[in-house]
């Protein structure tokens, strides 16, 4: 989906070597671009159930699983470098925010965000080897790059990342696709395992965008699964924007096979260059038990976007998780919840460059 692929795009300070030639004329050489870009984010999280003494969070998506304390999200660095036709990319990443993201790995190797080569025979094709974030979803792992600073339960029971080796292909400025075939997700080393394959289509014009995603294989226990995602983009003015994100998965377990479904619908109002905010509301149906839950679940976020100086963001927001059955802790729980929803403040800041 978009989601990474926006990632990818950082800024560039082009240098050139000078060659003096004292013979015949030739071709210059390819222009090289060396780039570098990163973000550091904190924050601070309360619930306001405030159930230490069952120790438990109220928090089940990525990212902040923490009650009444200040925490690193991240501290993030992207360094690129690109001749024309090949690229490369080392992206690191340390912090719970990172660790969470390379939940399936382990010491140096769970600092890499994303490590990959990239190879353009032509404007129209580009092929990438190595591992590079996921195209599902409208969310992504960067959190300058979110107008949100807590992440939605799709996100966070979907893929993260891939590695393996996929082409994109730009028909046209408005029609393109992906093609892929990677290790199981989130794996950078399955040797044994059957390979997942990875698929996106999108088109769109100035104002708006659509991401149809898919990505299916057997994972490390063996369980088949397939999720179809799909992502829209519409800018209405430049103050008012809307996004959306569907997806459904389906695992296949001892011959029998379940899913799990769910709709974001993501409102972003921009008065002014300094201050904005985006309202998210997302349905996460797992009534089935695909990502554990056995019941269906509802989150609505207001999140500011306050900007008070260049490249810096600070993001209060609040939210509220509903489920369907309990799901929640309340102080007085000891062993099993009972309240069927809860609220949480969070106070973010973010720095990027």
């Amino acid at each position: 989906m978009l989601r990474k692929f926006l990632a990818m795009f950082i800024i560039g300070a082009p240098f050139s070597r000078g060659f003096s030639q004292d013979t015949a004329i030739t071709a210059p050489p390819e222009e090289k671009k060396f780039t570098i870009s990163g973000s550091v984010d904190a924050y601070y999280r309360y619930n306001f159930a405030n159930a230490k003494d069952s120790g438990r969070t109220n928090n089940y998506t990525s990212f902040t699983n923490s009650q009444n304390s200040f925490e690193l999200g991240m501290a993030s660095v992207k360094l690129g470098y690109n001749t024309g036709k090949v690229g490369l990319v080392a992206d690191l990443g340390f912090g719970t925010r990172a660790t969470e993201f390379a939940y399936a790995e382990s010491g140096a190797m769970a600092a890499i965000k994303q490590a990959y080569i990239t190879y353009s025979p032509s404007d129209k094709i580009t092929f990438t080897l190595g591992k590079f974030g996921t195209h599902v979803g409208y969310e992504v792992l960067d959190p300058q790059l979110n107008r949100n600073y807590s992440m939605d339960y799709m996100f966070s029971y979907g893929p993260f990342s891939h590695t393996g080796l996929k082409a994109d292909v730009n028909l046209s400025d408005h029609f393109g696709f992906m093609l892929g075939v990677a290790n199981p997700s989130d794996y950078i080393s399955a040797p044994f395992a059957k390979k997942f394959f990875l698929a996106q289509v999108h088109g769109g014009t100035e104002n708006f965008s659509a991401f149809l995603n898919y990505v299916g294989g057997k994972d490390m226990d063996g369980v088949a699964s397939n999720q179809v995602d799909l992502v829209l983009t519409g800018k209405l003015s430049d103050k008012f924007s809307l996004g959306y994100n569907g997806s459904v998965k389906a695992a296949k377990y001892d011959g029998s096979s379940n899913s799990w479904w769910g709709s974001a619908l993501y409102v972003n109002v921009d008065p002014t260059d300094k201050f904005g905010f985006t309202l998210r509301g997302e349905v996460f149906d797992d009534k089935k038990g695909v990502a554990g839950f056995g019941t269906s679940l509802f989150d609505a976020t207001l999140s500011l976007n306050i900007k008070p100086a260049e490249n810096f963001m600070i993001i209060p927001e609040f939210r509220l998780d509903s489920s369907k059955d309990p799901l929640f802790y309340k102080n007085a729980d000891k062993i099993s919840p009972t309240a069927k929803s809860t609220g949480t403040f969070v106070l973010a800041a973010v720095y990027s460059f």
